[in-house]
């Protein structure tokens, strides 16, 4: 896919869109095929580091023992030490499973955080994943890594051919944005066992337009 035709449909999906007063979010959208997802093989979930931001801060929430805990406190935007694990009931973990994005979690209590947390953050996909960095030793600086996670998208086949994603919003530069589109396009595409030949089509649509087909 070539970056300049990108630009050029990011242009006609904003000329046809009807003007909003809110930012719209710019989605990625990827119709698949030959792809029996009953095989492991032939499942996506990719956890793929974009150019650019997205045009939307992750809140993330650190579970740490006291090893990570002042660092934690310092750069994550909530912490809850292990310590505090027993204090929680479900609610209270739905409650912040709805308002953090991503939990990162120290590598040497990961038992006690699928104990305490595995229930309700396993069937959201919120479980601090190792393939995304977010399970880390208790000596791991946190900044560097609250920045990637701000860069990060993980893009997953469920039960149909197709996979989406967020790659900007309407108030970033096209540039930014179509880096951010053939980035997650290269990624998917060497990912999947017959590359190209498993792309139905690739469209392009904002929050509240209709899709426009990019190739």
């Amino acid at each position: 896919m070539d970056k300049q035709l990108v630009l050029t449909k990011l242009k006609e999906l904003k000329e046809k869109s009807k003007k909003r007063n809110f930012s719209q979010s710019v989605d990625l959208i990827v119709n698949l095929k030959q792809l029996d997802l009953k095989k492991p093989e032939h499942k996506v979930d990719l956890f793929i580091a974009l150019p650019h931001s997205k045009g939307k801060s992750v809140k993330i929430c650190g579970l740490v023992d006291k090893e990570l805990l002042k660092e934690s406190r310092e750069n994550l935007d909530h912490t809850i030490s292990r310590d505090e694990f027993q204090n929680l009931n479900k609610n209270k973990i739905k409650k912040l499973s709805k308002e953090y994005d991503l939990f990162i979690a120290q590598a040497n209590i990961m038992a006690d955080v699928a104990k305490f947390f595995g229930r309700t953050l396993g069937p959201r996909g919120q479980m601090p994943n190792p393939k995304a960095g977010c399970v880390v030793p208790g000596n791991m600086q946190l900044k560097p890594i609250k920045e990637r996670l701000q860069k990060m998208i993980r893009l997953q086949t469920k039960n149909e051919l197709i996979v989406k994603a967020m790659v900007g919003k309407d108030n970033m530069g096209d540039e930014e944005i179509a880096s951010n589109v053939m980035a997650l396009y290269s990624s998917l595409l060497s990912s999947l066992p017959q590359e190209k030949n498993n792309i139905r089509g690739v469209f392009i649509k904002l929050t509240m337009s209709a899709p426009v087909k990019v190739e």
